[in-house]
């Protein structure tokens, strides 16, 4: 079931529409909605979806006394389905994702409706971030350099395109559909695989969104070997017949390699049944030259 709360929204349709799913994470939304609230540029609304918290965040919304936002509660099915849930709410063209406990910077709208409209072949913006880790600031490191242009590689190889730092017009969405909610995790890497293979990314060189992480209840604490997410999802595109034939390279070489990971990680642990799985699957993928 899904449970509205209030949504006084204003009329007219605003140049954005900022998701955030949640679940549980009363300890970090406030900061995460005031960073929304806050903005330089006030053309946007902020739909929240409750993914069936059971702890302080429904108090906290009805607090926030904002006719931008417009707040749903479902049943907990996952960050995928929750960010659909947003989308089908969403009235802007572009749309950007926070996560809750992450922030924006207060001039994150402001920077990139500006580079929107100098770049309006692009359809897809995303920015450079910061991360802490309890507290403590994260070097970046090499390989998790922000790419621009077509980065379909990038993409596939490693996660280097962060959801929170993101915007994108919802063109994309018709040509690619949304999340899948088969993935229980690493499905932001599933839904950029497919939109890196269609559109070209524009990074915007300015840090705009500050991403907090080493804490127990996020995604890849509850998932041990999350490769195997990203094999599931490399496999889906490579069967979806809608690659051309450098990224099916691209991304053949990207599943031999993760499942050359996930063998010797199960070999490690003893699990001979999955090792050779791995070691069939990455003999089976053969990439084109």
């Amino acid at each position: 079931m899904i449970n509205s709360i209030h949504g006084l929204l204003t009329m007219h349709n605003p140049f954005f529409s900022i998701i955030i799913p949640t679940y549980n994470r009363a300890g970090f939304l406030k900061p995460c909605l005031e960073s929304v609230l806050s903005q330089d540029d006030p053309d946007f609304e902020l739909v929240i979806i409750d993914d069936g918290s059971t702890d302080q965040t429904a108090a906290i919304i009805a607090g926030l006394g904002d006719q931008r936002v417009k707040y749903l509660r479902q049943e907990n099915k996952g960050p995928a389905s929750a960010r659909n849930l947003g989308l089908t709410q969403a009235r802007s063209k572009f749309i950007c994702f926070l996560d809750s406990d992450d922030r924006f910077r207060q001039n994150k709208l402001a920077v990139t409706r500006q580079f929107i409209q100098k770049h309006p072949e692009y359809k897809i913006f995303h920015t450079e971030e910061i991360w802490y880790r309890d507290g403590r600031l994260l070097p970046q490191k090499n390989a998790h350099k922000k790419p621009s242009g077509w980065v379909f590689e990038n993409a596939a190889n490693i996660c280097s395109i962060s959801i929170s730092t993101a915007a994108i017009h919802r063109e994309v969405f018709n040509a690619v559909a949304g999340f899948d909610e088969a993935f229980p995790a690493c499905e932001d890497y599933d839904f950029w695989l497919r939109a890196t293979a269609k559109f070209p990314i524009f990074l915007i060189p300015e840090v705009l969104t500050i991403k907090e992480g080493g804490h127990p209840d996020q995604q890849s604490k509850k998932y041990v070997a999350m490769d195997r997410f990203r094999i599931q999802a490399l496999l889906k595109i490579l069967e979806s017949g809608g690659l051309t034939g450098e990224q099916r390279r691209i991304a053949g070489l990207s599943l031999q390699a993760k499942c050359r990971i996930m063998a010797l990680g199960a070999r490690n642990r003893g699990s001979r049944e999955n090792a050779l799985y791995y070691e069939r699957l990455s003999q089976n993928v053969a990439p084109t030259n």
